[in-house]
């Protein structure tokens, strides 16, 4: 969870036609280095009216965690330059991979303040060791091409239709190199104590495996990181193939069965392949090989005009009529509209929902099954599976959110609202399920 509190930097507002992007500082060595590179680089050049902005995200995991953002605000006040954060909060951090979590909860938070912010370049200070650590994590896992490549030096994502890139300028630079520099330009840094916990397969990577793997083979880390390049121009390669392989396949967003099942009976492992370019389209983690035969064993099974649904990467993905489509949980909240006093639009009695609100007899529920709703007049009620057949509605919308008032149904998202409940006098509301964006 994301809180809104934040603080900024006094600075005044610069102009609007200023070009922005952002920095991601943790106040480690890796992000001060970076800030301090930026802004020498920005300053030599006078003439670039760009404005830097720099973004802390406040874990909260640690328990100097405030002093770490206290020092990283002073670091932006220090070099003149914007700032902002985050506070995420774990409800309980340790259930799952909190790892996992946080890095999901922070590249989360940082978008959003690029999005606020109108920022669609984001600097982050990930180096050489990152790398290094990244592809040993990714083959310990028996990944294949695609987590093999490690990170990008830059990458695109689009969250509400907003594009931001990451650029990760640092990637080629050794943490060696960046302790040199900090240390030339008298550089101060905070150190994260969880760093040492071998606890954590990264840092027991970091601290245990290639110290041993360069006394082996000195160079391990620059190797690796090159290792990694050469993986990432093959999965471009690869996914030139899964176009051409999936021209009469895809289907806007969309994967279409019947031409993919025939792929996979003449070349499975480029009917894989056009499986995990449609997940990398979709920004969706890569499936383990376990996790992807057990859906193709699925798809090979399935009956003309059957569904199926698999849960992957916190998403649905749906098999519906003979395509393959991947649908994101939405979250929202119920509404309550007025209707302009002289319109003739039917509506619930505003002085009935008030009451009903201030006694607590308002709320959202789940369809369970067997929900009966009158949406016409002079028409029978009927179940709520009838109405979503008789407006062809996907299955994955099927499970809309429903709105009780004194344990009566009154709305159902996308379908309507109750025909008895509607009057067409007086103070009337309507009810309006709104997504959260």
């Amino acid at each position: 969870m994301v809180s809104s509190r934040k603080s900024k930097s006094s600075l005044k507002a610069a102009s609007p036609a200023a070009k922005r992007i952002g920095l991601a500082l943790s106040g480690g060595l890796d992000s001060v280095v970076l800030l301090d590179t930026v802004c020498k680089a920005l300053k030599a050049n006078s003439n670039d009216p760009t404005e830097l902005w720099v973004f802390h995200i406040h874990h909260g995991l640690q328990k100097p965690a405030d002093q770490w953002l206290e020092f990283c605000e002073q670091l932006a006040k220090k070099y003149q330059v914007h700032f902002d954060f985050r506070l995420l909060h774990f409800a309980d951090p340790s259930q799952g991979n909190i790892e996992a979590r946080a890095r999901v909860e922070r590249y989360g938070a940082l978008t959003d303040l690029c999005i606020e912010h109108g920022i669609e370049d984001l600097l982050l200070a990930h180096h050489q060791n990152d790398q290094a650590e990244t592809v040993l994590l990714q083959l310990l896992r028996g990944s294949g091409v695609a987590g093999l490549s490690g990170m990008p030096l830059h990458r695109t994502n689009v969250k509400q239709g907003d594009p931001i890139t990451l650029w990760r300028p640092l990637l080629n630079q050794s943490r060696a190199e960046l302790e040199i520099y900090a240390k030339e330009h008298k550089l101060k840094w905070v150190e994260d104590p969880s760093n040492q916990n071998t606890r954590y397969r990264r840092n027991a990577i970091r601290k245990e495996i290639i110290p041993r793997l360069e006394k082996i083979q000195p160079g391990a880390i620059a190797n690796l990181s090159r290792s990694a390049t050469l993986l990432a121009q093959s999965q471009v390669l690869l996914d030139r193939l899964a176009k051409q392989d999936g021209k009469n396949i895809f289907q806007s967003n969309q994967v279409k069965l019947a031409p993919l099942l025939d792929l996979a009976k003449t070349d499975q492992p480029a009917a894989n392949n056009v499986m995990r370019y449609w997940l990398k389209l979709n920004d969706l983690a890569m499936p383990s090989q376990e996790r992807l035969e057990s859906w193709w064993k699925d798809l090979k099974a399935v009956k003309l005009d059957s569904s199926l649904e698999w849960q992957h990467d916190e998403v649905s993905i749906y098999l519906w009529r003979s395509v393959l489509q991947i649908t994101q949980c939405k979250l929202g909240r119920w509404v309550f509209q007025n209707v302009p006093a002289r319109s003739k639009l039917l509506g619930l009695s505003a002085d009935w929902v008030t009451s009903a609100q201030e006694q607590g007899l308002i709320e959202e529920r789940l369809r369970q099954g067997a929900e009966k709703l009158q949406i016409k007049p002079n028409t029978p009620r009927k179940t709520l599976k009838n109405l979503y057949q008789e407006s062809d509605t996907p299955p994955w919308e099927r499970q809309a959110p429903l709105l009780y008032i004194n344990d009566e149904l009154v709305a159902v998202a996308g379908v309507g609202m109750s025909y008895p409940h509607l009057v067409s006098v007086g103070k009337r509301v309507l009810p309006a399920w709104l997504e959260k964006p």
